[in-house]
Formats: C-alpha cells, structure tokens, sequence
C-alpha cells in the first residue's frame, strides 16, 4: 500500500476514535511521557489499533496516542516515538507526522532527550532547537515521488519556525524557564557516540546531539507544518577526554526531573500557539 493510503487509513481510524478535532500535535520524547498527567479529557489510542502505525520498542515510550486539552486547547499526543535504530525504515517512522497533517493539524512541538555538547549546557536544561545537522544515513522522503505527499525537494531554510521559536522564549521569560538555543546533531544510534565523534560534532557547531525527531521535522516541512522542537539534556559530553558513562536507566531519570519544566513551559505556551 502507497504511504498516502496509508497515512489515509490511520487518520480514519483515529477519527473515528474520539469527538473532536486538535488544534496542536505533540511528540513526547524518551521519559517525557509525564506531560500527559496534565492534560485534561484524556483519551488513549494504543499504537497497536491504528492501522499501519508502528508499536514502541524503547523503554520510556508508552506507545499511546493520546487526545486531550492543554490550558483549554485541544491536543493529539504521541506518547513515544519511533526512531530508526528500532528497525523501522524512515518513511514508516514519520508515518504518525502525516497523520497529524491528515487530521488538519498545523502546529507540531516535538521534544527529545539529547546529550549536550555545549560546555554552557548542564544536564536538566531545556534547549530550543534553531537548526539541525543531519547524519542518518537515510532520508525519509527518499523514493517518494506522490505530489499528495507534498514537494519532493522541500526547502529547509525556516524549518524549525521562527515565529513559534521566538513566542517560546517569550512565554519562557514570563514564568522564568531558563531556555537554551542550539542546533541538533541527529544520529541513527543506538549507541552512543565515541570522543571523537563528540569531538567532530562540536567542531561541525553542534549544541545537543540525539537518535531522532530529524526525520519527523524533514516530513513536516515537506507537508507544511509548523514546527517548535524542545530537547531535555542528558547529560553533558562538552570534554571530550573526560564524558562520564551513562546509559539508559540515567537518560530517563534526568529526562523524568526536565519534563517537569517541559510540562511547565508547554502549559504556558499552547494558549499562545
């Protein structure tokens, strides 16, 4: 089945799942599943009942799409993500992307768990993602040629949306969340990056390094979202000749104690949006 049919049939199936429309879609990252305690009207959608949708194989990922309202403003949540190292392809990980755009959304937030690269970076720090380098070895709208898709060549100057960035870091300032901006380095994983690769990717002028959401903004902006990514730190590799190891268990522990300020500052900021 062509991915238009299927991003068709998933979105049928969602609509046919809850009684209204959402205004906002929004991608949780590893750990960050906690923002949905804040969300109102609640309604979950397992994964595994949407047509064509991937299932979550990553711990911190619940695998729920989840309807509720933030602040009174109506949101479709994916409560974990899909990133390429699970062994999904490219085009079958941005599915959900399409859906939301099928379902005439507009406006995406996408969050993740990065390690910082920045010596200014401490882990627990939100960071606002300006741009991106991208080092998967594939493109996910590689082979498409379906103009219902969107353009096969989408332009990436303003992919990550000035106007959303710069209402995020007002809305920051007026409850005093300190925010970082950077650019994003994204990687397939899953292992974590080796000195020298932390050396070449700050040399590159990388902020925050990370297995995912490029993908998901690349489809984005070929289908005309508007997109705000917020990444949670890790932990901080800005010294290459002295990273502390890390794994898992601590990613989700940290990213636990930042979704706190990330359920803070995305409750403040959909009103806005």
């Amino acid at each position: 089945m062509k991915v238009f049919d299927q991003v068709q049939a998933a979105a049928a199936y969602i609509q046919t799942q809850l009684d209204s429309s959402a205004e906002m879609g929004l991608v949780l990252g590893t750990g960050l599943s906690g923002v949905i305690n804040v969300m109102e009207d609640v309604k979950r959608i397992p994964y595994a009942s949407i047509p064509h949708f991937p299932v979550s194989t990553v711990k911190g990922h619940d695998g729920f799409l989840v309807y509720g309202t933030f602040h009174g403003v109506a949101v479709l949540a994916m409560q974990g993500r899909f990133h390429y190292y699970e062994g999904y392809s490219m085009q079958e990980l941005t599915l959900p992307v399409r859906v939301f755009e099928a379902l005439g959304i507009k406006k995406l937030i996408i969050t993740n768990v990065s390690g910082g690269l920045n010596s200014d970076y401490e882990a627990g720090d939100i960071v606002l993602v300006k741009d991106h380098i991208n080092l998967h070895a594939g493109n996910p709208l590689r082979g498409l040629s379906d103009e219902r898709l969107g353009p096969r060549f989408p332009d990436m100057i303003d992919a990550y949306d000035p106007d959303l960035r710069q209402m995020c870091k007002e809305v920051a300032a007026t409850i005093n969340q300190a925010i970082h901006e950077g650019v994003y380095v994204g990687l397939q994983g899953p292992n974590l990056e080796t000195p020298a690769e932390y050396r070449f990717m700050k040399l590159i002028g990388g902020d925050i390094v990370g297995m995912s959401t490029v993908p998901e903004v690349i489809v984005a902006r070929q289908i005309g979202l508007q997109v705000c990514v917020l990444s949670c730190v890790s932990n901080v590799a800005s010294d290459a000749d002295n990273i502390e190891k890390t794994n898992i268990d601590e990613v989700i522990a940290v990213a636990e104690v930042a979704g706190k300020k990330l359920e803070k500052l995305l409750y403040a900021l959909m009103p806005s949006l």
